[in-house]
């Protein structure tokens, strides 16, 4: 079950398996906004993964359109509008995703450390894996050295991915599945299922059983590891 360090308090909480409403707090458009973003969409394909029914909410206070906008860029699903207060949740849990020293909304929090930098130009796919590289709760600095790191490790993974399914599919290995999920669902621990993929891409396991896992983290990730299907001569 994912648990998640609630920031009110320091101490883990665990999410219950119920539809639940994942509510990002942001004041406008600026780096560290969009991180907050990040994680609240990533926090909705792990409840997702799990079998939550999930209800994404953007609460912003302006630059929505600027918002929804670079969401969109670094492949973050549209967020529903939280300025109705949508439909009632009922018993379902709310879990809000914040900005450290932003919002505080009553209820679970999650807090997202803020970002520094960001290169002109950027591919968006580099971007978000070099966000998702720290934890959420250390800062960033998105430099040039980060993104161009990121991005040659997106461009190694998709064409292996590529390659791996040109052979015969093999299922994710158990314990490599549960590795996977016990990172994840220790608060969001995102760089520990990235460490898990490189060790998985030069393992000994069958091609099909590492292209089957890539495919099954890109649920969570959200990089687009199979766009490159197909392209191969």
């Amino acid at each position: 079950m994912l648990h998640i360090i609630d920031a009110r308090t320091g101490a883990p909480v665990p999410a219950r398996r119920g539809p639940t409403r994942v509510e990002a707090h942001v004041p406008g458009y600026d780096g560290t906004a969009l991180r907050v973003l990040l994680v609240a969409d990533v926090l909705a394909r792990a409840l997702e993964i799990g079998g939550t029914p999930v209800w994404s909410l953007l609460s912003a206070e302006r630059d929505r359109a600027e918002l929804r906008a670079g969401a969109a860029d670094l492949g973050i699903r549209p967020f529903e509008d939280g300025r109705d207060g949508g439909p009632g949740t009922g018993g379902s849990q709310v879990i809000h995703v914040v900005g450290e020293g932003g919002a505080t909304p009553d209820g679970v929090r999650l807090a997202v450390a803020p970002v520094a930098g960001a290169p002109e130009g950027a591919d968006s796919g580099a971007l978000r894996l070099a966000l998702l590289s720290s934890r959420h709760g250390l800062p960033v600095r998105l430099d040039e050295d980060a993104v161009s790191q990121a991005h040659d490790t997106l461009v190694r993974w998709r064409r292996a991915v590529a390659v791996w399914a040109r052979t015969p599919s093999k299922p994710v290995p158990d314990d490599v599945r549960g590795e996977l999920r016990t990172a994840w669902e220790d608060d969001l621990d995102v760089p520990g299922v990235l460490r898990v993929l490189r060790r998985v891409e030069t393992s000994g396991l069958p091609e099909g059983a590492r292209f089957e896992t890539y495919a099954y983290t890109d649920r969570l990730l959200g990089l687009e590891l199979t766009r490159e299907l197909g392209t191969l001569a």
